[in-house]
């Protein structure tokens, strides 16, 4: 069950954290992670989790809400959709959710 929770900020806007498995098979795939979505409602960032890949994401209750330096990283990146692996590599960098989610190429060497 994934863990997570939300913040209101003044504006109206919320920030959802999330703890998931990770998504992708394979290495590392047994390692949380943390993702956060800066939307104008929790029905929205929801929805843009689904949107990006993240089919089965649901937020039942409030136990883990982001903390300030999430809230911080997440309202200063373009795209206001972040993750990181959680909590083995506390520091760890922030990702984009396009390098959770884009598919593993496999690299061609010439015969």
């Amino acid at each position: 069950m994934a863990g997570g929770g939300f913040c209101k900020l003044p504006d109206g806007n919320v920030v959802v954290a999330i703890t998931l498995p990770h998504p992708a098979g394979g290495p590392g795939s047994g390692t949380p992670v943390r993702v956060l979505v800066h939307a104008a409602n929790r029905a929205r960032a929801l929805t843009r989790l689904r949107n990006a890949g993240l089919r089965a994401v649901y937020l039942r209750g409030n136990a883990e809400p982001p903390t300030p330096d999430e809230i911080t990283a997440v309202l200063h990146h373009p795209d206001g959709l972040l993750w990181r692996a959680r909590p083995e590599r506390a520091q760890e960098l922030w990702h984009p959710i396009r390098a959770l989610l884009r598919p593993a190429i496999p690299v061609r060497r010439p015969a």
